[in-house]
């Protein structure tokens, strides 16, 4: 698996001059290109290689591509490992999600061709870059050959140069949540793409939920016995999970672990019948392993690395209440009846927290977050995220305790 950094390093240094050559090569394509008839829509492709929950943030966007042109012309381009948030959701064939896997930057790059190849081969004929300014989902558009190609385009300077090699150019509108962002993208491609990016159309308010994740009797009871075995005494419910975060991927986006460990003795401490478990990556299984040994609890126990990414769907099921940082799970969990407790910071949840009445957010807003955007490749030059600091334990538990007795009400 490549690095984020490693990933935004070759965006940046291979991205720049790659978009700059095949700019040049639309030019001359344009040039000699006298075919000005619009053909129809026939079928189209969503790129979106990184970032799982902001799949789920997109089922808006894909709903309005069925209307368009029908379920089985609906295509997705995705990382291997990001997948999986699109067959739970179902909204699109799994035949029709094609997959490179990020095994190193030469691996990948072999697979982007072979993608590119099956693309083609399948005469897809329109694509919608669904990444807002990375170089590479800009290039693999452009060289899928479709006929149609909408993405977010760098007027003035507002976001990191991509070349010009889209068909429909949009301005990014930081002002906008994420899910009406991909909704515009889409409906995009109802007007002339010569009116980009003037576009007379107000934003759509992409306030329909997430498809439920459907998971069979036999899944659940695996995921049962999953818990059971987690659980020192054997028992897991009622539970609350606490997603730390303890990798390096995401340190701004992290709420200081220590506090989830107190987070959780104070839960054990106040409900004697609540079970809380720690979740995490494989990477992360050691470190939370820590935490859960520092809580000093049988009723705390650690399954980092234990579940596969659907049998966390699965366990967010059975579960009451999850506190996450600003993350994938935190849009995973919004096809589950689970709460969800966010934790925002370096970012803003106004365009980026999960569409569901059931997410429950704290920011402090302070006067330097958010300090991470679209706009800025999402990169800051912070070093200390007071902004995840000023969220306090006191109100994160008062919370977790009002939602958790509130729901434990409503099933008596």
């Amino acid at each position: 698996m490549i690095k984020t950094s490693t990933m935004r390093q070759a965006d940046r240094w291979l991205g720049l001059p790659v978009c700059f050559a095949l700019t040049a090569v639309r030019r001359v394509i344009d040039y000699f290109d006298y075919t000005a008839s619009r053909e129809p829509l026939r079928r189209i492709l969503f790129v979106k290689l990184v970032e799982q929950g902001s799949s789920v943030l997109a089922c808006s966007a894909i709903r309005r591509a069925v209307e368009l042109v029908g379920r089985e012309n609906v295509y997705f381009l995705v990382f291997e490992e990001n997948r999986f948030i699109l067959d739970a959701m179902g909204l699109i064939p799994p035949e029709n999600i094609i997959t490179i896997r990020p095994d190193g930057l030469i691996r990948a790059a072999v697979e982007a061709l072979q993608a590119i190849r099956r693309i083609r081969a399948l005469a897809i004929n329109t694509t919608i870059d669904l990444e807002f300014f990375a170089r590479s989902s800009a290039a693999l558009v452009f060289l899928t050959g479709a006929r149609y190609r909408v993405g977010f385009q760098a007027f003035g300077g507002e976001g990191p140069y991509r070349g010009d090699l889209f068909t429909h150019r949009l301005r990014f509108n930081p002002y906008l949540h994420t899910s009406q962002t991909f909704c515009m993208l889409v409906e995009a491609l109802t007007v002339q793409g010569e009116r980009l990016p003037t576009f007379d159309l107000e934003p759509v308010l992409a306030d329909d939920l997430p498809p439920p994740f459907h998971a069979s009797p036999s899944e659940v009871d695996q995921a049962r016995e999953l818990l059971k075995k987690a659980s020192p005494g054997g028992k897991f419910q009622p539970l609350i999970l606490l997603n730390p975060n303890c990798s390096d991927m995401l340190p701004l986006r992290r709420w200081p672990i220590e506090r989830y460990t107190e987070l959780a003795r104070r839960l054990v401490c106040r409900y004697p019948e609540v079970h809380v478990a720690m979740t995490g990556g494989p990477a992360e299984g050691a470190a939370v392993a820590t935490l859960v040994g520092q809580v000093g609890s049988d009723r705390c126990f650690n399954l980092a690395g234990r579940t596969t990414l659907r049998q966390l769907l699965m366990i967010y099921g059975l579960a009451e209440v999850l506190v996450t940082n600003d993350s994938g799970p935190a849009h995973f969990a919004a096809l589950t009846p689970i709460d969800v407790v966010t934790l925002f910071g370096p970012e803003n949840p106004r365009l980026f927290a999960a569409r569901t009445v059931r997410n429950h957010v704290f920011w402090a807003g302070i006067a330097c977050s958010p300090c991470v955007s679209a706009l800025n490749g999402r990169t800051s030059p912070c070093k200390d995220n007071v902004c995840m600091q000023r969220i306090d334990v006191d109100r994160v538990f008062e919370e977790v305790c009002r939602i958790y007795e509130s729901r434990r009400a409503a099933a008596a």
